[in-house]
């Protein structure tokens, strides 16, 4: 088990939980999201097959060093977009361990923008 006294232990813990409720499936895949102090991650996953379907990063985006709202939220925004080519417009959303709150919760809100459902 993990160091429960470490960010990254308490982090760890959170995940498996939210983990244990919430899948992807073919109908519904799930958008895991990553963040990191000089970037942001986001991609659909199938865990049925175990691929990703699709992903964006900040770091395509625009190459500054550091993350801000809306930087998340143009990632969400681009997310949607290429969900929606992909034929994908309902997904469940895993937060990965963060507060819904800042980077994250902009980068849910762009997805919403731009036309996914969770």
């Amino acid at each position: 088990m993990s160091n429960i006294k470490t960010k990254e232990g308490r982090r760890k813990r959170i995940k498996m939980g939210i983990r244990k409720k919430v899948e992807g499936t073919v109908a519904r895949p799930r958008l895991s999201v990553f963040k990191s102090n000089k970037a942001i991650y986001a991609q659909i996953i199938d865990d049925s097959k175990g691929h990703t379907i699709v992903a964006v990063s900040s770091t395509e985006l625009d190459k500054k060093s550091k993350v801000n709202v809306d930087t998340s939220k143009n990632v969400g925004k681009k997310l949607a977009e290429r969900a929606l080519a992909s034929g994908i417009d309902s997904i469940v959303f895993d937060r990965n361990g963060y507060l819904y709150h800042g980077n994250i919760k902009a980068l849910a809100e762009g997805a919403r923008e731009g036309g996914l459902k969770f």
